[in-house]
């Protein structure tokens, strides 16, 4: 009888908590669709700032409105962290042209990588040998690449239904390509746009060099998929078709930015941390919406809308602004850095980076048997159409902070539009839809509260 009265007052308990915790669940949404405030704040670094490239006034700016918006909120702090970052300015805008005989030229549209050295003054133009990775560098050999401009002409896959996945699967001719081309003698690198669409807009990113001497790195640019498309025929027509580019751009020594943090103390169990963000800087072409504003905005609506609920977290939450993902980490390390410094124990980080687009889940990097946990919360998103709690990676920023026993999560929202915009002039904020960007913040909440009422 006693054992029969346990087990029927668990089962009380863990309905009543159910419960709870769908009121709760739906109090955070109900806010975050009528009183949402991240499509607002969204606006204002998207049209008034734009583009935030680390290092530059625009990147400072968005440091000071969030740490303004943040003030605003009456957290129990916000502080700035000092990090230094890269600076590399683009200049004036690119300009590029492939030519089949002399007098006859066509423009097509680049732009240059991140972190790329400049073209002599006068610009570039070489023979054009194409290759669809890498891997073909050592086959072909100096004999056929010395003097040439190496064009990398891998696509995305299509068949891939992750987006991410098939971006994985090429992106490293965008980072690498100029390092590895300059060993066998090429003069400069255009990679084809990490995109799945066909259009005109070049996809910029960050590029590295390696151990390449300074005096032997060579320029490199992306080409728009159309551009692509358009020399890789015309080659298979001519391979006598010579390209010319033109670009400016310089690295600058580091400057100081910052990360931008704001932070809940919990009521309970206030050294036991919980982190959520996104990262402030972007590229400079488009305005940076969704990579990563909207994951900016998202991140400081959630202590908004736990504020707006009433909810008190036990645990100390705080929302980080991390400055320089796009080209250098330095505000993820930073921030990892400080924590171990200040022997700070964070329990859980949640990264939002994939875009504002429809939330629908959530990747892991945890044990199994936190994963085990997590995924006995999925009934409770079932109503907001959330279904994928996987095992998974889950962002660049907070991967720093890995260690055996913290739990790491990105927000997944639906990727197939996401590199139409991504790193390209047209990732602005008419791209991103209200009720999407707010449906996200209200996941990201509702994931945050759930962490925090049970630990792991």
């Amino acid at each position: 009888m006693k054992r029969l009265t346990c087990v029927l007052l668990l089962f009380v308990f863990q309905v009543y908590a159910q419960n709870e915790d769908e009121k709760q669940i739906r109090a955070i949404f109900d806010a975050a669709l009528t009183q949402g405030k991240a499509y607002d704040w969204l606006n204002y670094l998207s049209n008034q700032i734009g583009g935030r490239l680390s290092g530059s006034i625009q990147a400072q700016q968005a440091v000071d409105y969030t740490k303004a918006q943040l003030d605003s909120l009456n957290l129990d702090r916000v502080w700035l962290q000092p990090v230094m970052v890269p600076k590399w300015v683009r200049g004036t805008p690119e300009f590029a042209y492939f030519e089949t005989s002399p007098g006859n030229s066509i423009n097509v549209p680049i732009c240059a990588l991140g972190g790329s050295v400049a073209t002599p003054p006068g610009g570039l133009k070489a023979q054009v040998v194409e290759v669809k990775g890498i891997e073909e560098l050592e086959q072909l050999g100096r004999e056929q690449l010395e003097g040439k401009i190496v064009f990398y002409n891998r696509p995305m896959d299509p068949k891939l239904i992750s987006t991410f996945e098939a971006y994985s699967g090429c992106v490293d001719q965008r980072y690498s390509g100029a390092a590895e081309a300059a060993k066998y003698g090429a003069i400069g690198v255009i990679v084809r746009s990490m995109n799945l669409n066909l259009d005109d807009y070049p996809h910029t990113g960050s590029m590295g060099y390696g151990d390449t001497p300074v005096a032997e790195r060579i320029p490199a640019a992306a080409i728009s998929t159309l551009g692509a498309n358009l020399l890789s025929t015309t080659l298979k027509l001519n391979s006598d078709t010579r390209f010319y580019f033109k670009q400016s751009c310089k690295q600058f020594d580091d400057v100081q930015s910052y990360n931008v943090i704001g932070e809940i103390k919990g009521t309970q169990y206030p050294n036991e941390i919980m982190v959520v963000g996104g990262h402030l800087d972007s590229w400079d072409l488009g305005d940076g919406s969704h990579d990563d504003g909207a994951g900016c905005v998202q991140s400081m609506d959630v202590l908004r809308l736990l504020k707006l609920t009433g909810y008190k977290p036990k645990r100390t939450l705080r929302v980080v602004l991390f400055m320089n993902e796009e080209n250098g980490l330095r505000g993820g390390n930073e921030y990892a850095a400080v924590a171990k410094k200040n022997k700070e124990e964070h329990i859980f980080a949640l990264e939002s980076d994939s875009g504002g687009f429809t939330p629908r889940g959530f990747s892991f990097d945890c044990s199994a048997e936190n994963l085990t946990k997590v995924q006995g919360w999925k009934k409770l998103f079932e109503p907001y159409l959330l279904h994928l709690f996987d095992k998974g990676y889950s962002g660049a920023d907070i991967g720093p902070l890995k260690n055996d026993k913290i739990v790491l999560a990105g927000l997944e929202p639906d990727s197939q539009r996401y590199f139409v915009h991504h790193h390209a002039e047209n990732d602005t904020f008419e791209h991103v839809n209200r009720r999407e960007l707010e449906l996200g913040a209200a996941s990201m909440a509702s994931l945050i509260y759930l962490v925090d009422t049970y630990g792991f």
